[in-house]
């Protein structure tokens, strides 16, 4: 269960990432309650998650997704550059987080 909670902090966590730039676009009360919201429960999420796994594997994966997954995120809805080096570096952390659970 404590994966679940991780991945779920670490998708809270893009949602928060993704509402600081709505925020800074629209400034309206739906981004900036999203933005806290998705914060808050990313922290929580991970909370819990550390209770039964190690603090470094928790946070690496944590922020692993959080990275990948705005970066991901600005290019879907941002027009961000979606070149093969920077899909291939994104995919590399993915890569990564992937192997820290294998490893756990």
């Amino acid at each position: 269960m404590s994966w679940v909670f991780l991945i779920l902090a670490g998708l809270f966590e893009m949602t928060g990432v993704t509402m600081i730039n709505s925020w800074h676009k629209k400034r309206n009360w739906q981004s900036l309650f999203l933005l806290i919201g998705g914060f808050g429960a990313s922290f929580i999420f991970l909370a819990l998650a550390m209770k039964e796994l190690p603090m470094g594997t928790a946070y690496a994966v944590w922020t692993g997704i959080g990275a990948a997954g705005g970066a991901i995120l600005g290019m879907i809805l941002y027009g961000e550059p979606k070149d093969v080096k920077r899909i291939f570096f994104i995919a590399m952390v993915l890569s990564a987080a992937i192997g820290l659970k294998l490893v756990s």
